[in-house]
Formats: C-alpha cells, sequence, structure tokens
C-alpha cells in the first residue's frame, strides 16, 4: 500500500459507531506501565492520588527548565473508558519529550483506568465522571478535586477527548479573559492530520470552523463537566480537544498530539 492510500484511509471513517463507541480499545495497565516508565527518563515525577484494585490514577508533574517560567498548563485524558486515544496520547507525548523548557507541566493520563478495562463511558456506578466536578458523588472525582486543590492555578487547561459521532476534529474553547485565543491555531496544525467537523452545530452547540464557544454560565448548571470545574477554580483559559472515533485510532491519536503541541508551542 503507498503512503498516500495509508493516508487517505486514516482520513476515512470506519462506519463502527452505532449508538455508541465500536471501535478499537486498549489495555490501560500496559499504557500505564508504559507511562511510569517513559516518566522518569524526560524528568517528570510522578504521584498516585487514587486506586481501585490495582489500577492507579496518575499524576505526573514536569517543572519548568527556564529559570523565568513563563505559564503552568494542566493537561488530562481518559475520563471516558470508551474514548482512547486520549491516554494513547500522553504517552506519546511523554515520549517524544517536546515540551518547551518555560512551562510547567501538570499531566493526568487517564482519570478512569477502570473504565477503560470495560470499554464503557461511565463508572461501576453508572456514573458519568465528566458530568461529576459540582457535587460529587464518585470516589475518583473526589479523588481528583483534592489533587486539584493543592495545585496551583494553571494558566492553561487541555482536556483529551473523543466524540463518536463526530464527523471530524473540533475544539471547545473557554477564554473568559479574553487571552490571546488559540483556536484557530490549534484547528490549522490538526487539519494535516485529522479532518475538521465543519458541522455549523455540533453537541447543540453554534459551531464555526470545527470551534465551539458556548456561552457557559456553572452557576446555572446543576452537573459540571471537569473543564467547568477547572475554568471555575483552576485555570485562566482552557481547551477540550475532541477527536472523531469513527476514525482509525492512531488517526485520532496523531489529532490529539498535533493540538496538545500547537497549544504548548509559544
Amino acid at each position: 500500500m503507498s503512503v498516500s492510500h495509508q493516508q487517505n484511509n486514516n482520513r476515512q471513517r470506519l462506519g463502527k459507531n452505532h449508538g455508541g463507541y465500536h471501535g478499537e480499545t486498549i489495555d490501560i495497565r500496559t499504557v500505564l506501565r508504559d507511562v511510569e516508565t517513559a516518566a522518569p527518563q524526560h524528568g517528570w515525577t510522578t504521584e498516585v492520588f487514587h486506586t481501585q484494585t490495582d489500577l492507579k490514577w496518575l499524576a505526573l508533574h514536569r517543572p519548568a527548565r527556564s529559570l523565568n517560567p513563563a505559564c503552568r498548563i494542566y493537561i488530562s485524558a481518559g475520563i471516558h473508558g470508551d474514548e482512547p486515544a486520549g491516554p494513547l496520547a500522553t504517552l506519546r507525548l511523554i515520549q517524544e519529550n517536546r515540551w518547551p523548557d518555560q512551562a510547567e507541566i501538570f499531566l493526568l493520563p487517564c482519570l478512569h483506568p477502570t473504565g477503560f478495562t470495560l470499554n464503557r463511558r461511565k463508572n461501576l456506578q453508572g456514573i458519568d465522571l465528566n458530568r461529576d466536578y459540582r457535587s460529587p458523588k464518585s470516589a475518583e472525582t473526589r479523588a481528583h478535586i483534592t489533587w486539584l486543590e493543592r495545585q496551583p492555578k494553571f494558566d492553561l487547561y487541555l482536556c483529551l477527548h473523543e466524540d463518536w459521532e463526530a464527523h471530524g476534529f473540533y475544539l471547545y474553547e473557554q477564554n473568559p479573559k479574553k487571552r490571546p485565543a488559540l483556536a484557530g491555531k490549534i484547528i490549522e496544525t490538526v487539519k494535516p492530520v485529522c479532518p475538521i467537523d465543519l458541522s455549523e452545530t455540533i453537541e447543540g452547540w453554534e459551531a464555526r470552523g470545527g470551534v465551539l464557544r458556548p456561552r457557559i454560565k456553572p452557576a446555572e448548571r446543576p452537573d459540571w463537566a471537569e473543564a467547568i470545574y477547572l475554568i471555575s477554580h483552576k485555570a485562566w483559559q482552557g481547551y477540550t480537544l475532541e477527536a472523531p472515533s469513527d476514525f482509525p485510532l492512531a488517526t485520532r491519536v496523531n489529532a490529539l498530539v498535533a493540538a496538545v503541541n500547537a497549544a504548548i508551542t509559544f
């Protein structure tokens, strides 16, 4: 198969997702072991902030390499157990080690390891962890918030996700302080490796060129996603990155890696 033919195949929908995610799965235990192996080789420290059976919730920290740190960046993935591209993308980002010297990085490679053993969105109690951040009921979310409360405020958050219904990559932007927007830069960087969802409406929100800027009022929402908690309590600006789950896994990982690299390149 030629390179160009393979690239075209990677940009084609698989047609597997009907009523939910039915694509490739991952062995999350292996992924997290690989994370723990690679992290110290590149200057990361690792903390375990929650466990269930033999599964670990990992938090990685990489201090800035410059004398004058420019920003603190938070990255998370794997809050839904049927979105495998996020944990794989964080592993690759650690291995490639292209972080800017002036940035302090906080990275959580998988916020729901148990979900990946079952290939399901919700936890064992039927709770969607990404709707549990206002009045947390799950042990997983409570442990995450306890960890977050010990951390400094972040200049930027990046939450890595997938959408099994999406026609291509898209993102949510939260930028209440009107800082320089990164959405356009991210979209342009992802475009060569993954189609962009150009729908005018995505998930009920107005979208333009793959960018959603919903006017969310946290106080009026009963259920908070991780991103709403972050923008309300811990971060000045942030992006939820959505890879299209009905495309090959490699394409989705490439999209998330490209999006993160675009956002953290100053």
